[in-house]
């Protein structure tokens, strides 16, 4: 897919988000930036595009409830005529030694909820139009088959269920929709990180560094740009996987 004269809705604006947002605006893609509680980070990376040369909003919508999701989405058509491009990014990472149910549930619906509904509502534009491309954003730990870390059963859950619905959906919709995930590892260092927590990740990491969000942006535009990629999750981990 040319990305030039397309419009891409982008959910979770922050960080990793306004690089991606960065990449599709300096290739002429319009932008619909959805927020729930990042106002501010959504409407720079708004501000950027505009710079750039290309019409980009700011919709403000809980990834998590039906008819926000719906109303954002068809915000986005009526403001900016179109829609090409969804790339789930919303997401929650927490520790939780001791999940409740409204743990479980509350990771379910942050993490894999919300690209569904998002696609859901998504999907139909794009096969009307008869082209699109959504892209989830799991993690490399489910994307390997491999818990690892203790403490994140609700978000190791749903980060795999993430992956499943990716390979459901790309079946569903295809051939029109191309739909396929990213499985980042070590991309941005937390900034609470220690030296040490830092060292061990690098020492665990076979490229020995951090990804950096451009590495994100890179693997969002080969997924546009792909004709024949759908149902895949792709692994942007510095090959953190093979330890």
């Amino acid at each position: 897919m040319e990305l030039k004269g397309k419009v891409a809705l982008l959910t979770g604006g922050a960080r990793v988000g306004r690089t991606v947002a960065r990449a599709l605006a300096a290739r002429g893609c319009a932008l619909a930036l959805i927020y729930r509680g990042s106002r501010g980070a959504a409407e720079q990376a708004a501000a950027e595009a505009r710079a750039a040369g290309v019409a980009a909003i700011t919709l403000r919508a809980d990834a998590t409830d039906d008819s926000q999701v719906s109303a954002a989405v068809a915000g986005a058509v009526s403001a900016l005529g179109r829609l090409d491009i969804l790339v789930n990014m919303a997401s929650t990472y927490e520790k939780i030694p001791h999940p409740t149910a409204a743990d479980w549930s509350h990771a379910l619906d942050a993490n894999a909820k919300s690209a569904f509904l998002f696609a859901i509502h998504a999907a139909p534009v794009m096969k009307t139009a008869g082209a699109g491309r959504i892209i989830n954003v799991t993690d490399w730990l489910p994307a390997s088959g491999r818990p690892r870390y203790k403490g994140y059963l609700t978000y190791y859950t749903a980060k795999a269920a993430l992956a499943a619905l990716t390979e459901s959906l790309a079946l569903e919709w295809a051939p029109e929709v191309l739909v396929n995930a990213i499985a980042p590892g070590p991309i941005e260092p937390p900034s609470d990180l220690s030296s040490d927590e830092n060292a061990r990740v690098l020492a665990a990491t076979p490229l020995g560094r951090w990804g950096g969000a451009e590495e994100i942006a890179k693997a969002v535009l080969f997924l546009i740009e792909t004709e024949f990629v759908t149902g895949e999750c792709i692994r942007v981990d510095g090959g953190r996987h093979l330890y």
